[in-house]
C-alpha cells in the first residue's frame, strides 16, 4: 500500500527518509507530479523504470533545490548560468555535460556523458529536495504511456502499491512537462517544448535550434534514442549460449564457462539488479576487455518483460551496426531471443562487482 503523505514537516521528513533509503516517492512540482528516486543510487533508479513499466532506459531529469547544487554535477557554461538565473526555479530542464566528480549515476543518465537537471518552482518540492540532500531523478509519476498526473489522486490511480509514498502537494499549477534544452554542444537545441517558451529562452541566450527526428528510428524525442548509441568500442554479440576464451561475457544468472573476462549483471537472476549494473558492466568489460586484447563482448540472454524489456532494448542498441566499428563475432549462439517468460526472481543477495578475469 502506498503511503499518502501531507506536505507538512512530518510528511516531508518521512518522504526524504524514504528517498535516502532507496525507496520511491511521487511529489508535485509546478509542472506535473514526478516519481522520485535517489539519482545517485542505480538500484533506486532501476525501481523507477520498474514502477513505470518504462520500456527503455531514457535519460531521467535530476531535480535539485538550487542551481549551485545542480551545477555540482554538470558543467555549466555562461548560457546555462544565464538561463538558470532567469528561469530557475521553474519549468526548464537543461541538458549539460556530466562532471567527472558528479554523482548522478549512469542509469539515470542512460549511459550518456550528459545529464538533465532542473530546479522546480514548488515550495514543498524544494523543501523535500533540501531535506533529501541528494539529486532526485523524477520522470512523470505515471505508468509508461499514460497521461501525466497533475494531482496526487492521479498518481495513486496508476501507481498505488507500486511505490512507497506520494507526497500530496496539491494540484500542479502548470500541468504540462518542463521545456528540455540541450546545451551540451555549441548550439542550444530544443528537445521538448514545455513551460518556458523558445522565445523566452532566445531572449536570454540568442538562437535556439529545434531538434529534428528526421531519419531517426522511432522518432526519438530526446538524447540517446538512436538505434546505435552509447555503444562500447568492442562489438557486442547478443543472446549468447556459448562464449570463447577471447571474448568478455556480460552474464545474467549462472555464467557461461570459458570467457576471458566476466561481469555478472545478477547472479540470482534479478532484473532490477541487472538494470542497476548494466551501464557499469558494459563500461568495465569494454575497458578491461580492450586492455586484454579480447575481440568482443558476448551477452547472455535476459528475459523479456518488465525491466528485462528495457535491458534488452539497451543491449540491442549497443549491438547495432555502427559505421567504422569493428565487426562482431559470427559464432554459433549469437541468435535467438532468449527466455520470454518475464520473470523477475527476487530471491538472493544483491551482488558485488562479480568481475572475473579468466586469463591463461
Amino acid at each position: 500500500m502506498t503511503e499518502r503523505l501531507d506536505a507538512a514537516p512530518a510528511g516531508l521528513s518521512r518522504a526524504a527518509e524514504i528517498l535516502r533509503s532507496g525507496g520511491l516517492v511521487a511529489f508535485g512540482t509546478e509542472t506535473v507530479y514526478g516519481l522520485g528516486g535517489d539519482a545517485t543510487d542505480p538500484l533506486a533508479v532501476a525501481r523507477i523504470f520498474a514502477a513505470k513499466n518504462r520500456p527503455r532506459f531514457n535519460p531521467l531529469i535530476s531535480h535539485f533545490a538550487d542551481a549551485d547544487s545542480a551545477f555540482e554535477h554538470v558543467v555549466a557554461d555562461d548560457r546555462a548560468r544565464a538561463l538558470a538565473a532567469r528561469f530557475w526555479p521553474g519549468p526548464l530542464t537543461l541538458v549539460l555535460p556530466r562532471r567527472a566528480d558528479g554523482r548522478i549515476c549512469d542509469l539515470a543518465a542512460a549511459g550518456l556523458t550528459t545529464a538533465a537537471v532542473r530546479v522546480p518552482a514548488q515550495e514543498a518540492a524544494l523543501a523535500l529536495l533540501r531535506a533529501t540532500g541528494r539529486p532526485v531523478a523524477a520522470p512523470s509519476a505515471n505508468r509508461s504511456g499514460a497521461v501525466s498526473p497533475s494531482d496526487a489522486d492521479h498518481v495513486l490511480d496508476g501507481l498505488d502499491g507500486r511505490i512507497a509514498a506520494v507526497l500530496d502537494t496539491g494540484p500542479c499549477r502548470i500541468g504540462v512537462e518542463s521545456t528540455v534544452l540541450d546545451l551540451s554542444g555549441p548550439d542550444a537545441v530544443l528537445l521538448r517544448p514545455g513551460g518556458v517558451t523558445t522565445e523566452e529562452i532566445a531572449a536570454v541566450i540568442g538562437s535556439v535550434v529545434r531538434h529534428s527526428a528526421e531519419g531517426e528510428p522511432d522518432a526519438p524525442a530526446g538524447p540517446g534514442m538512436l538505434t546505435s548509441h552509447y555503444a562500447p568500442g568492442l562489438p557486442v554479440r547478443l543472446d549468447a549460449t556459448t562464449v570463447a576464451a577471447d571474448e568478455a561475457l556480460l552474464a545474467f544468472g549462472p555464467a557461461l564457462p570459458g570467457a576471458g573476462l566476466v561481469w555478472n549483471l545478477s547472479e540470482s537472476g534479478r532484473t532490477d539488479e541487472a538494470a542497476a549494473r548494466l551501464f557499469a558492466g558494459l563500461r568495465v568489460l569494454d575497458r578491461e576487455g580492450t586492455a586484454l586484447g579480447l575481440r568482443g563482448i558476448a551477452v547472455q540472454p535476459v528475459p523479456d518483460g518488465g525491466l528485462g524489456t528495457a535491458i534488452r532494448d539497451r543491449l540491442s542498441r549497443a549491438a547495432a551496426p555502427r559505421p567504422g566499428a569493428r565487426r562482431g563475432s559470427e559464432e554459433a549462439g549469437s541468435g535467438g531471443s532468449g527466455s520470454d517468460d518475464g520473470s523477475d526472481f527476487s530471491g538472493g543477495r544483491q551482488g558485488s562487482s562479480h568481475l572475473r578475469r579468466n586469463v591463461a
